[in-house]
């Protein structure tokens, strides 16, 4: 009799199977180092037949190891308390558990996808003994017929003596239940820590920073153009001979270069046409996640994240080759490739770096071959065609120079460049966002489920808004110095936040966690190294987009002779 599931909602029959699903084990500090549950040596339950699972792409990539526990449950059926196995405890099978048992490893379990966690064993004080729970009392809620709710006690506490038998059991008892079936997931959550009333507090300052950063940022670019205009205008009253005595300086002097190539365009457009599917990316799965709560399904977020992602490289193609042909770019095609292949190279170098790591280790987190070969297949059948679309689209469609202003034929020198501009363009944005960044770290390192994504949105926007107000700033100061080389000048000061979150990161490892370990140090450092860098991408994107349109618009309202 197979189980009725419709939209991701499952029915029992009265006396249907359930199954146990058995998944990792691994220390409790260590959120990411996990292993499979019979690596320890666990005994399996004598029931053999169980109905075929179907693994995700996003469940591989997360270390899922769902293994049947061999435990005989059934709905609404109680089981009293049953020896399942016994576990014939030699030398090296004690060595085994004493070990999980000094690192606090603990388990999980799966019942009808919700989750359960169990600790392996306890030592006594003075850590010369040490215990197995061997006692699996589990309590399922059903709601009509739906399961609701799972509990697990631990029980059956029994001292690890060498060459000895010892019995595992386990017993079920089923209870109705009033909690719905689209509630379920909510025992799970934690709203006295995201809904705290500091994450209150942060939006709110945030939000206040971004409508006084917005308002000054307007009132001295609109006073300083107007004056900056006014000039201008009467210089353009001047004869040649007032005009070559009178002091040449600021932004209009540039008029010639400002809209000359970038250095390095085909990196540079790269960059852009990445950060901007990088956004696009981050704006689609807040939203999906805020409609489907996406967090209630194993591997849910990552797996629609890779989708997304896929289905938005036409983004990256269009505003990345737009601009490379805005620029005079002829290798287009070597663009399209670095484009399309900039943010998977990295992500995957970073995590086949760490995949040697985690073999050497034997953990869970090992990515299958199967899986490699699937993300290959991706980016080369799915992401580069599309990349392909969007080039060709924006080359055709937005390719062509239409600046306000001609470009000079010789290009004017440069002042010495400030690099300050470029280190404290992060400083602001990464203000709006830190606090953000704690709970968004505390539930991806620590034991949280993050469901707030209506702050995330919220945090999104004003991100966008400030990083776009000082980019403007630092740009309009540079163009002032009479320095055209503004491109990389806006992409940089807005990327730099990067430096300011990795920076961050190294505080959350060495106060706010327990971590240890070669294998969870490489896996946290070398994600939130990926994590920083698409970040810095996308903010220097958002930076140079917003900076370009000011750029544009300052220009097109000056007379040029």
């Amino acid at each position: 009799m197979k189980r009725r599931c419709i939209l991701g909602k499952c029915d029992y029959q009265d006396k249907e199977e359930v199954v146990l699903w058995m998944n990792t084990v691994g220390p409790y500090h260590n959120r990411q180092e996990t292993y499979k549950y019979f690596s320890l040596p666990f005994c399996v339950g004598s029931k053999k037949s169980i109905s075929h699972y179907h693994e995700t792409l996003g469940e591989a990539l997360q270390g899922v190891e769902l293994e049947f526990s061999g435990l005989d449950i059934k709905f609404k059926d109680d089981v009293m308390q049953t020896t399942y196995c016994e576990i014939d405890l030699d030398k090296g099978r004690r060595e085994a558990f004493v070990y999980a048992i000094k690192n606090h490893y603990w388990y999980q379990m799966y019942i009808d996808d919700l989750p359960i966690w169990g600790i392996v064993g306890e030592a006594d004080e003075n850590g010369e003994d040490y215990y197995l729970w061997t006692y699996k009392k589990l309590e399922i809620g059903y709601n009509a017929n739906r399961i609701v709710d799972v509990n697990l006690t631990s029980e059956g506490k029994v001292k690890l003596v060498p060459n000895t038998k010892i019995q595992m059991s386990y017993s079920v008892k089923w209870k109705k239940s009033d909690v719905k079936f689209e509630d379920r997931f909510d025992k799970y959550l934690d709203p006295s820590f995201f809904q705290h009333r500091i994450h209150w507090f942060s939006i709110f300052n945030s939000f206040m920073m971004v409508i006084f950063l917005v308002g000054l940022v307007s009132m001295i670019l609109m006073r300083t153009l107007r004056k900056d205009y006014a000039r201008y205008s009467k210089e353009e009253e001047m004869d040649d001979m007032d005009r070559d005595l009178g002091d040449e300086y600021g932004w209009k002097q540039v008029h010639g270069d400002v809209f000359r190539p970038s250095s390095h365009p085909l990196i540079f457009s790269s960059l852009i046409g990445s950060g901007c599917q990088i956004f696009a990316v981050s704006l689609i799965v807040i939203v999906v996640a805020m409609i489907e709560d996406l967090y209630t399904e194993r591997g849910s977020m990552l797996s629609t994240a890779i989708f997304v992602y896929a289905a938005t490289s036409p983004v990256n193609g269009y505003f990345g080759g737009s601009l490379y042909a805005r620029q005079g770019g002829r290798r287009w095609i070597k663009q399209m490739f670095i484009g399309a292949f900039l943010i998977p190279a990295m992500v995957c170098g970073t995590a086949f770096f760490i995949n040697f790591i985690a073999i050497y280790y034997h953990a869970s987190r090992a990515i299958p071959f199967g899986t490699m070969v699937a993300v290959c297949c991706i980016c080369f059948f799915v992401i580069l065609p599309l990349n392909l679309v969007g080039t060709i689209l924006g080359r055709n469609l937005s390719g062509q120079p239409n600046f306000p202003c001609r470009v000079n034929a010789v290009p004017r020198p440069i002042p010495e460049k400030n690099a300050v501009i470029v280190c404290l363009g992060g400083i602001l944005p990464f203000g709006s966002i830190f606090i953000e960044m704690y709970f968004i770290f505390t539930s991806f390192w620590a034991y949280k489920i993050y469901y707030v994504y209506g702050f995330m949105m919220l945090v999104l926007v004003i991100l966008c808004i400030v990083t776009v107000c000082v980019t403007i700033v630092c740009t309009y100061f540079l163009l002032n110095a009479e320095d055209y080389r503004w491109q990389w000048t806006s992409f940089l000061s807005a990327a730099s936040t990067a430096i300011y979150v990795y920076m961050y990161s190294f505080y959350y490892y060495f106060f706010k966690t327990k971590m240890y370990g070669l294998f969870q140090t490489s896996f946290y450092f070398g994600y939130m190294a990926v994590f920083s860098t698409a970040l810095g991408i996308m903010c220097g994107a958002i930076g140079y987009m917003g900076t370009s349109a000011f750029v544009r618009k300052i220009y097109t309202n000056v007379k040029i002779d």
